[in-house]
């Protein structure tokens, strides 16, 4: 059964960097599609970008054009999320989830427990 492990939340302050990773626990793990979501205290989850598993553009919130990257190292069984400009805006944990469509009807069949980032001054 797929597992997912995220990691590299921090507290970072404002305009600051980080770099969250997604792993999967096997190989499977490099054909599903990959989004990251993030959910802040009282509020509603929302999806922040997906990766699939072919050549499609990655897609992304309109709220974090410009500032997150999103890529995968299928090699390493790994998604990462690199987070620039970060804004108190974007604390939340962050959480990947993996599933078997394509990013334009994603649906998560697998949940990493999630990482938290926190972004403050």
């Amino acid at each position: 059964q797929l597992q997912l492990v995220e990691s590299g939340g921090d507290l970072v302050q404002p305009g600051g960097s980080l770099r969250l990773s997604c792993v999967g626990s096997v190989f499977t793990f490099n054909y599903y599609s990959v989004s990251w979501f993030r959910q802040a205290p009282g509020k509603e989850r929302e999806r922040v970008t997906c990766i699939s598993n072919g050549n499609d553009e990655p897609r992304y919130a309109d709220f974090v054009k410009g500032r997150f990257t999103v890529s995968r190292d299928k090699t390493k069984d790994t998604v990462f999320l690199q987070m620039n400009s970060l804004k108190p805006e974007d604390t939340a944990i962050y959480y990947c989830a993996a599933g078997a469509d394509y990013c334009s009807n994603f649906r998560g069949d697998y949940w990493g427990r999630g990482t938290q980032v926190t972004v403050s001054s």
